[in-house]
């Protein structure tokens, strides 16, 4: 595994359409980003277990109106992200950055070509994702590139299997930005 990269031609970081043989790939860098050992990214002091499993990235994948977006660098998998059309918005979710590409700017290159696709292909006026709620860095890095938060907060969705709380009072709550 190469060390943190300190800077990167972002120019090499074109999103591009995910099929199906990624989904192994998708799932493994969603799991080392949010609840590996290394990145800012990762939640682990709070949510314990896997982020993400292959049935569901693949369930995911086969949704009609969405679709993972990929870019791998030497063969790595280096960022991944997934956009679906809900009634009247863009929907990001799954968004995640290699940690040994992280701090460096490929998170910003990568968000503002996926709000590219969403208003240019799924002709969104807004996107929307959801974040947990503990996590202030990750809602400032958002609030940063335009996210603003709507003003809900829910309970931490047990029902969907992405982790388990290790702390009590776990909520997420979405953000929304006009594209």
């Amino acid at each position: 595994m190469k060390q943190k990269l300190e800077t990167i031609d972002l120019s090499q970081l074109i999103l591009e359409p995910a099929v199906p043989v990624h989904c192994r790939d998708i799932c493994d860098l969603i799991n080392l980003t949010y609840r590996g050992e290394t990145g800012w990214t990762r939640e682990t002091h709070i949510i314990g277990g896997d982020r993400t499993n292959l049935d569901e990235i693949s369930t995911a994948m086969a949704k009609p109106d969405a679709r993972f977006y990929v870019v791998y660098l030497e063969q790595l998998l280096t960022a991944c992200i997934y956009l679906s059309r809900e009634q009247c918005h863009a929907y990001i979710g799954f968004f995640s950055v290699h940690p040994n590409y992280q701090g460096i700017g490929v998170g910003k290159h990568i968000l503002h070509q996926a709000e590219d696709i969403a208003r240019q292909e799924l002709a969104a006026r807004r996107i929307r994702m959801f974040v947990v709620s503990q996590r202030p860095e990750l809602i400032a890095f958002y609030q940063r590139r335009g996210y603003q938060r709507i003003g809900s907060q829910e309970p931490y969705p047990l029902q969907l299997k992405i982790g388990v709380p290790k702390v009590d009072g776990l909520t997420i709550e979405y953000l929304e930005k006009r594209i």
